[in-house]
């Protein structure tokens, strides 16, 4: 006769051992996390290259997770209105958001009531941008000189789109034409798409965003009249930088994905193993390349290392050019 005991022994063994190859496949991880779909936050509209590349980022994460990474998108404002969500959602892992580099600039600029280092727990960093100034293929701008040039003979008629107010884009322009006491009128969106269309069919005469201008410009809609990174573009190698061109600018924006406060290590450790594996598939690496982008990964610590660098140069900046808040 079979004891009660003898039973329920066999059956927690059988239990245990269909549980082992789960445990093992995440090690360090929380084997109970993610019981549930993820939500990704980006803070761009839909169609854009930073939407785009993450979506199959989390497409990808996903699969190692086991569970569905949902994008949801929430752009406007700069690409800062993922923070309220951060700042508001559980500390449980299944609330994550893109970090543009706009977060760590706006709280120096403006009142928030959010803290891009005190709110979130990073996870890692995923990759940088390119940034370009464009015009349309049709124009007869065919450098920055010339932007400089119509700007001085026809001052306050050149308009110039970003992707909006307070993004790299936009302070970038700012400083390149005060330089010059030049003035434009500037022209935000939400997003690259529509801007990139704006640039193209001639409602804005020139636009500045990252690298989902690419294929426009590969497609021979938009001409690249400069990048602003420290170096020139692998992909448009003939294209100068704004440093070359004597302006003395350069901006680049590492990105990466955090969660709210206080999220466990153990989550933190799942997330950051899926995610890392997710960016460095061959897939996503010729995504990102798609974009003229490449894998720039750095590890939670290391990535919560470099966003507290990148604020405190934000507020560095924001003093030296009295950009700070006034109170009230």
């Amino acid at each position: 006769m079979i004891s009660r005991r003898h039973v329920l022994s066999c059956a927690a063994a059988t239990v245990a051992a269909a549980a082992a190859p789960w445990a093992r496949a995440r090690p360090g991880g929380d084997a109970s996390f993610p019981q549930r779909p993820i939500s990704l936050w980006v803070p761009w509209p839909a169609g854009g290259g930073t939407d785009l590349t993450l979506r199959l980022l989390a497409d990808l994460a996903g699969r190692q997770l086991g569970q569905k990474v949902v994008v949801e998108n929430r752009g406007g404002a700069g690409g800062t209105l993922a923070m309220p969500v951060l700042q508001q959602a559980a500390p449980d892992g299944y609330t994550l958001a893109q970090m543009p580099h706009p977060v760590f600039r706006a709280p120096h600029v403006q009142k928030v009531s959010w803290d891009p280092i005190r709110d979130t727990t990073p996870i890692l960093q995923i990759s940088g941008v390119t940034f370009g100034i464009l015009v349309s293929a049709a124009s007869a701008l065919r450098s920055v000189e010339d932007l400089m040039d119509y700007a001085h003979a026809h001052p306050g008629e050149l308009s110039i789109a970003t992707n909006g107010i307070g993004t790299t884009p936009h302070v970038v322009l700012d400083e390149l034409f005060a330089r010059r006491g030049l003035t434009y009128i500037h022209v935000p969106y939400k997003g690259t798409a529509e801007q990139m269309v704006a640039v193209a069919s001639g409602q804005v005469m020139a636009g500045v965003n990252a690298n989902g201008f690419a294929p426009y410009v590969d497609s021979g809609k938009l001409r690249l009249l400069a990048t602003l990174g420290a170096a020139r573009s692998r992909r448009w190698p003939d294209v100068p930088t704004l440093g070359e061109l004597g302006h003395g600018i350069v901006a680049m924006s590492p990105y990466g994905l955090a969660g709210p406060r206080g999220l466990p290590a153990e989550v933190v450790r799942t997330l950051h193993d899926a995610f890392k594996s997710a960016l460095f598939d061959h897939s996503h690496i010729a995504e990102l390349a798609r974009f003229d982008q490449e894998v720039a990964y750095l590890g939670s610590a290391d990535y919560g290392r470099s966003m507290r660098e990148s604020f405190a140069a934000e507020r560095r900046a924001a003093a030296r050019l009295g950009l700070a808040p006034g109170p009230g």
